[in-house]
């Protein structure tokens, strides 16, 4: 029963901390777009597909997700 417990706590204080990581990754992205890139427009084009569907899966609360897709953003990117 404690690991349990542990598991749930554990598991709601990473929300919050995950939520936060969010707007540093789009602000991350949109730095690396503000400042240019060597991608092709098809990728710059892919790129904003996913920091737009990033950002929207943040404001309705799917921050695991918001994550993932941001991330994928960032590799294409070249970005950490």
């Amino acid at each position: 029963m404690k690991h349990l417990t542990l598991a749930a706590a554990i598991t709601l204080l990473a929300s919050p901390l995950l939520a936060g990581q969010c707007p540093a990754d789009i602000a991350a992205i949109d730095a690396a777009l503000a400042s240019g890139t060597d991608l092709s427009e098809a990728d710059l084009a892919t790129v904003q597909e996913l920091r737009d569907e990033g950002q929207s899966l943040h404001d309705s609360g799917d921050h695991d997700a918001s994550v993932e897709t941001l991330a994928e953003a960032k590799a294409m990117l070249g970005i950490d």
